[in-house]
């Protein structure tokens, strides 16, 4: 019994040493068999990402309404979040809308956020100001909630000068296309005259809620009826060329049209904007069409013939003076869009070489209208290119102010006339040329903007599959689609009644 007693010690202990690392074994944790999640970017909390998103698309809100196109304002978006520390992040822009989203991982949510583009205006000061409030938060000089204070009071803030001065814009831009195209001094006054009532007509039409397309026939439609009347009445002596009143008023009728952008839009490849802005351009001429064929018939109803006027004028002095007509209306559409004072200069300067350009390859090399148009064009989006590197211009100015000297006025009222008197064939023609002039602008200063663009960072490159842009009547009254919401509309109403 005695030998027993140790032997079954002994098999106790080795059993108890063999529970014990069993035991031991189990409650050991091994290696998972689930995959750990794979956290994102630091971002911070979520009260700092809806503060983030919110100076995003409010910033996005107001390039959009001054008619950037769709990719320069989903890069300044995308750099904006990025130097507010919210590098991942998608931004998705719609005809009337902007969503973005900022991605956290698989750890969090992300968080989305959308904003409506109700109101249409152009208001260069307010552009260059953002655009100022861009530049510091990305140097460091502002915090997300600096800016966005900055951004509040921005869009407070009224038009750096009143209504009647954006009116005198648009006369002055209508005297000066008059001047251009050869028009003397009678013709000049009667377009300053005639622009200045219809602007004020169609800021009152605004206010009303007048949609756009019937601004544009009842703006076609009294500019053509006014100049026949004035012809009625015996104020044009012989020789004069009261024609040149229509191509005028059609011109400044035209700079509201986002054509430049339309095209940036469809090089860029966001086909959903330029598609939509294709339908608002073709709508607003469409109904620019009808109301100078309509002014037309009335005047052959008095046996009143507004015929147009034959080729332009060729002499040095005039080439001179068209050159000296250009950049004042350059100089006078940036007026008109309340672009910053000391950026008039500039604009001015611009209009005056892209029509040199214009006006050496024409007269004197002998080029068609429309190589010329693109030739011309270009040179405007490389100066706003470089500009943009070394000043506080916005390219907008430029651009906008440099090409509407070179706007088809003349072409698209030759090819009106034709369709209300020579037959749909003729006119049809004219208008595709006017047409094609339309799209050599656009592409030419596309490929000048495109040519001396800054590089853009990889961060900067990660867009959306589609985006598109609120459409961009770039002017008031006529020249300008109604606001509807928003603190600017109360502060443009404001300005607009002094």
């Amino acid at each position: 019994m005695a030998e027993d007693r140790p032997t079954a010690d002994r098999f106790a202990r080795r059993l108890r040493g063999a529970l014990r690392r069993d035991a031991k074994r189990l409650l050991t944790p091994g290696p998972s068999t689930v995959p750990m999640l794979m956290l994102g970017p630091q971002v911070p909390d979520d009260a700092q990402v809806q503060q983030v998103l919110d100076l995003c698309m409010r910033i996005g809100e107001i390039e959009l309404a001054s008619g950037e196109s769709v990719d320069e304002v989903t890069a300044t978006m995308l750099r904006l979040a990025n130097a507010a520390g919210l590098p991942a992040v998608d931004v998705d822009i719609t005809f009337t809308s902007i969503t973005m989203c900022c991605h956290r991982g698989n750890a969090a949510q992300p968080v989305t956020t959308m904003r409506l583009v109700r109101y249409r205006t152009l208001d260069l000061s307010r552009l260059a100001e953002t655009e100022q409030i861009v530049r510091d938060l990305e140097a460091g000089k502002l915090d997300v909630r600096a800016a966005s204070s900055r951004v509040s009071e921005v869009v407070r803030s009224p038009h750096p000068y009143p209504r009647w001065v954006a009116t005198f814009g648009w006369a002055g831009l209508a005297a000066s296309i008059a001047l251009l195209l050869g028009g003397g001094p009678i013709t000049a006054t009667a377009a300053f005259v005639t622009t200045a009532a219809i602007d004020r007509i169609g800021r009152m039409l605004s206010r009303l809620g007048v949609a756009s397309f019937f601004q544009q026939v009842l703006g076609g439609f009294l500019v053509t009826a006014s100049t026949i009347l004035l012809i009625a009445v015996g104020l044009f002596p012989a020789g004069t060329r009261p024609s040149f009143i229509v191509a005028a008023g059609i011109t400044v009728l035209l700079s509201g049209l986002s054509v430049v952008s339309t095209v940036q839009d469809a090089l860029t490849s966001y086909y959903l904007t330029s598609a939509a802005r294709i339908v608002e351009i073709a709508l607003l001429s469409a109904g620019l069409l009808t109301g100078v064929v309509l002014g037309l018939q009335l005047g052959f109803q008095f046996d009143v013939t507004l015929e147009v006027s034959g080729d332009l004028p060729t002499s040095v002095g005039q080439f001179g003076l068209s050159m000296v007509s250009g950049a004042t209306a350059a100089a006078f559409y940036a007026l008109a869009g309340y672009a910053p004072l000391k950026s008039l200069p500039i604009a001015g300067a611009v209009g005056a070489s892209s029509w040199a350009v214009y006006g050496v390859m024409t007269q004197v090399i002998g080029v068609g209208a429309i190589p010329s148009t693109g030739v011309a064009a270009l040179v405007v989006g490389l100066v706003a290119g470089l500009l943009r590197r070394g000043t506080d211009t916005p390219p907008m100015v430029i651009t906008l102010a440099g090409v509407t000297p070179l706007l088809p006025g003349l072409a698209a009222y030759r090819g009106f006339y034709q369709l209300a008197v020579e037959g749909v064939s003729e006119g049809l023609v004219t208008v595709t040329i006017a047409l094609g002039i339309g799209l050599a602008l656009a592409a030419g200063v596309a490929l000048g903007q495109f040519i001396t663009r800054p590089q853009r960072k990889p961060e900067e490159m990660h867009t959306s599959n589609d985006a598109s842009s609120s459409s961009s009547s770039t002017s008031t009254g006529f020249m300008q689609a109604p606001q509807t919401t928003d603190a600017i509309e109360t502060t443009a109403a404001t300005s607009d009644s002094k």
